[in-house]
């Protein structure tokens, strides 16, 4: 990619962000499984198409400074499927009393909220659009609106892709790619969002 072309893309990137003030990094885990390569064959436990929201972590950069200004990480308490699987509990590090003891996706919907309200002229920004998709459907099984709804939602995935113009990775690989350190575990929501965070700084600074 020519230095012309990654400046363009930069700048479309800056316009983008113009109206706010604030972004909001998000990450969800969620539940779910997989059969493990030495598994019998099974069932899944469950479905893609059921995985409910059990961690939100959400970092708010101020856009003026590029500066971390506060976050936010609950657990979430599913609904549908309650037991977390095997695979899901090592995959995020996420235990079954983590999500027993937490509150219902509305619940907690309500203390993003009040928490949101802080940050005003803000959007939202994550890795891939695994997480809006995932916010639209936890908003269906609850029967209440998405959590994030009216926010404008931006993928960071594909700012990456456009302007290294390379197919981007995971996110731990892409974070390490930039020369970055990897912040706290892998596949936590709050630690994940907060590498998001890391990526948008590199990228706007």
């Amino acid at each position: 990619m020519s230095i012309q072309a990654k400046f363009l893309h930069l700048q479309a990137i800056h316009n983008l962000l113009a109206p706010y003030r604030y972004l909001y990094c998000v990450d969800l885990e969620a539940t779910c499984d997989e059969v493990g390569v030495h598994e019998s064959p099974r069932s899944l436990v469950i479905a893609p198409d059921q995985m409910e929201t059990i961690e939100i972590g959400l970092v708010v950069i101020d856009l003026e400074t590029l500066e971390i200004v506060d976050e936010f990480q609950r657990f979430v308490r599913p609904q549908i499927n309650p037991r977390l699987t095997d695979f899901c509990k090592q995959l995020t590090s996420i235990q079954q009393a983590d999500v027993d003891s937490a509150g219902t996706y509305v619940e907690v919907g309500l203390e993003l909220g009040a928490f949101i309200e802080r940050y005003p002229d803000a959007a939202w920004a994550s890795w891939g659009d695994y997480d809006a998709r995932q916010l639209e459907r936890d908003a269906g099984f609850a029967a209440c609106p998405s959590l994030l709804a009216g926010l404008q939602h931006f993928n960071v995935r594909k700012w990456h892709k456009g302007l290294y113009d390379d197919q981007p990775k995971s996110l731990k690989q892409t974070v390490e790619s930039l020369g970055l350190v990897w912040q706290g575990t892998y596949h936590r929501g709050i630690d994940d969002a907060r590498n998001v965070a890391s990526i948008i700084k590199e990228v706007l600074g």
